[in-house]
């Protein structure tokens, strides 16, 4: 059976005893690691006895081969942890795995946990096959717009009534950060009063500013097309005392790779062959698509000489004001009227 979101796939825990194989796959560690927490707890609770194995490239699967037969002193059931944070099995792996799906001994449960997850894992014959024989729930990385609904549900989890429009201002602190946004959550509930509700201006009050800015976020707010988002995030650089060309490997980086699909595209060419020929993942493909839509080859051409010339102002090879050039790029970027931003 097929989950996509935590809430679907607890419900289906709470409901019928644990199945022959669990799958909990994704990017983001905190939402794997809670989903399978709570398959443990489960398994605690229906006395489980658990063996944990850490998957790598030396891992003996001969091992768990033979603990699928191996009986237990202590219980009459089993649940075998088997962590594989890259989600690669090889030959080897998958064939163990997917033999046991096939037949899976009575009273074991088979949990498998990955750190690395695209629609390319999940045509993998092996992740089929827990398919049908028991769980998978495979989380995509929440989208930005998500987050206040999320923040909103595990503010309630814990008892405390606050507004959308305050978890919007936690959002925006956190930066994306879910284990950042889950431990501001935890510190509101040691200092909150459960009777009142929390509206935007305490929330200010109440939470530190967690936002880690970084130069890989501005990357993917310039990818969004959000002028505010890589505004801010500049402002917070430059007040943290970074320098322009500190700031510019990833945006190089990201702009000549539009600029050439672009172009992939102008041509007539298979724009998703390009990019994964790029190494461009599935999860990241949509919103490249979405940012060649914005502008066209010859606009996308221009915004890659454009930081070229910013990086020759920031060393001083060329007159002019590296941060607002840049500043300027990015409002360009965001908007249909880029090149005419870039007129001075």
């Amino acid at each position: 059976m097929q989950f996509q979101d935590e809430s679907s796939f607890g419900n289906a825990l709470t409901r019928s005893p644990l199945p022959a194989a669990i799958l909990i796959a994704g990017t983001e560690e905190l939402r794997v690691i809670e989903a399978a927490d709570a398959v443990r707890a489960k398994a605690r609770a229906e006395g489980c006895e658990r063996s944990v194995y850490d998957v790598d490239g030396r891992f003996d699967w001969d091992e768990l081969v033979g603990d699928f037969s191996a009986l237990s002193l202590f219980a009459s059931a089993r649940l075998l942890d088997v962590r594989t944070p890259d989600g690669k099995l090889g030959k080897e792996g998958g064939d163990v795995i997917a033999a046991y799906c096939k037949d899976p001994p009575p009273g074991i449960t088979l949990l498998l946990t990955c750190l690395d997850w695209s629609k390319r894992h999940a045509e993998l014959a092996w992740a089929k096959a827990i398919a049908k024989a028991g769980h998978v729930l495979a989380m995509w990385p929440l989208p930005r717009h998500k987050l206040p609904e999320w923040l909103l549900s595990r503010l309630r989890a814990r008892g405390i009534d606050a507004s959308h429009e305050a978890a919007e201002l936690l959002s925006e602190r956190v930066e994306g950060n879910l284990l950042a946004a889950a431990q501001e959550v935890e510190k509101l509930s040691l200092l909150v009063d459960r009777k009142t509700r929390i509206d935007a201006k305490q929330m200010q009050r109440l939470v530190a500013d967690s936002a880690r800015f970084d130069v890989f976020k501005l990357a993917d707010a310039c990818l969004e097309g959000d002028a505010a988002r890589m505004l801010r995030i500049v402002h917070a650089l430059r007040a943290e005392g970074d320098a322009v060309p500190a700031l510019l490997g990833p945006l190089v980086q990201q702009i000549l790779q539009l600029a050439g699909l672009a172009a992939e595209a102008a041509r007539g060419g298979d724009l998703r062959a390009a990019m994964t020929a790029q190494r461009i993942w599935d999860t990241k493909q949509t919103a490249f698509r979405r940012a060649i839509e914005r502008h066209d080859a010859a606009r996308w051409e221009a915004f890659a000489i454009e930081i070229g010339r910013i990086d020759r102002m920031a060393k001083g090879r060329e007159v002019g004001d590296a941060w607002i050039a840049l500043e300027r790029l990015l409002v360009a970027i965001a908007t249909s009227r880029g090149r005419r931003l870039l007129v001075a």
